[in-house]
């Protein structure tokens, strides 16, 4: 078992600085001053070989220092037991080049295995949304801040229903792993509620209910610490109108002809899980926003990893004056695609938080829904 397969795979850095140890080692030994000063590179090649390179390379890489140790006493004429002692300290660093070797080839196998259960467990908490919902092409994106974690505090979905596509994007209190059973609850909660809500707003209240009782079992003495900033978003069968319930979310941006016009909510609302839906002096809850969704017009959704996202001067990432003003975008994975990007070339390629993107984009034809 090693970090590499195969019988001989040297090249690359780690092959040439092990075979440079072996070279460097003789050739100190043949032509440096006395002491002898050769013996630690070449004791050095197998460890070198063993930190990257499969486990027969690292057996060869051994083989050739003990042989080298040997032939070299040999060429100077050295007393036996003297070469002896070289031959023992190279074969005793061999041997723990190649322990080290097997240990690291159990870890890379662990953390694959590791790897292969987290993709997993982030399709199943997480699926990815169609390419087409209705009148809309989709295109999604998610980049969790704990790079070994896969899945994080953001979420979203799309849904086909009764009453047209239904979106959510998301950002649960905290994140990591910690935040993964409160984005099971929210999916799981839109999921069965956008089948049956008549409007965004009691959509919205239904998974504030939700979101607020799970709150509640976690932790008994402060329930409203457990909370979502959600935007949950609708666009009507044949395409025309966006409406926008936002429950302390960054504000979604309508892309059209290379402008980006952020949709502002027209009252402020707490997040979900917080048990305080907003409502309206007489008692019913506030209408959701909408808008006109242009033919080819794209619906951006964010989440506070893309708007708080800060360069080096501390300056956040506004899309609004980002690089990607006056570009066109034909389909919305272009867009999600250059947006990323973006924000990572911002950071200068740092992960400061959960980043979950999700664009929409009206289409020309609206396939009817199975």
């Amino acid at each position: 078992m090693g970090v590499r397969a195969g019988w001989w795979r040297a090249p690359g850095v780690p092959g040439t600085l092990a075979a440079l140890a072996l070279v460097s080692g003789s050739l100190l030994d043949v032509f440096g001053p006395e002491p002898y000063v050769g013996l630690p590179l070449l004791a050095a090649a197998p460890l070198v070989a063993s930190a990257t390179l499969s486990f027969r390379t690292s057996v060869v890489f051994a083989v050739l220092a003990a042989a080298a140790s040997i032939g070299l006493d040999f060429d100077q004429d050295r007393a036996w037991l003297s070469s002896l002692v070289d031959l023992a300290v190279v074969g005793v660093v061999g041997v723990l080049a190649l322990v080290v070797n097997v240990l690291m080839g159990r870890q890379v196998s662990d953390l694959a295995r590791a790897t292969a259960v987290a993709e997993a467990a982030q399709r199943a908490v997480l699926p990815q949304p169609p390419a087409r919902a209705g009148p809309l092409a989709v295109a999604s994106t998610y980049t969790a801040a704990q790079a070994e974690a896969r899945i994080g505090g953001d979420l979203f979905a799309v849904q086909e229903t009764p009453f047209g596509v239904r979106m959510m994007i998301g950002d649960v209190r905290g994140k990591g792993m910690q935040a993964v059973g409160a984005v099971s609850v929210a999916i799981g909660a839109f999921r069965q509620e956008a089948e049956h809500a008549p409007d965004l707003p009691d959509l919205a209240r239904r998974m504030d209910e939700a979101l607020a009782r799970n709150a509640a079992r976690e932790s008994f003495n402060h329930p409203t610490e457990e909370f979502t900033t959600a935007l949950l978003a609708e666009v009507t069968p044949d395409g025309r109108t966006l409406s926008v319930v936002n429950r302390g979310h960054p504000p979604p941006y309508l892309v059209s002809d290379g402008s980006f016009e952020p949709l502002l909510p027209a009252a402020p609302a707490f997040p979900l899980g917080m048990g305080l839906s907003p409502v309206s002096g007489d008692g019913t809850a506030h209408p959701a926003d909408s808008w006109p969704l242009p033919p080819g017009g794209t619906v951006l959704f964010v989440t506070d990893g893309v708007t708080e996202a800060r360069n080096r001067k501390g300056v956040f990432y506004d899309p609004c004056r980002s690089a990607l003003v006056g570009h066109h975008f034909d389909e919305p994975r272009d867009l999600v695609d250059a947006l990323t990007e973006d924000v990572d070339r911002w950071t200068g390629h740092t992960r400061q938080d959960d980043m979950a993107v999700l664009a929409v984009t009206r289409v020309a034809e609206t396939p009817s829904r199975s």
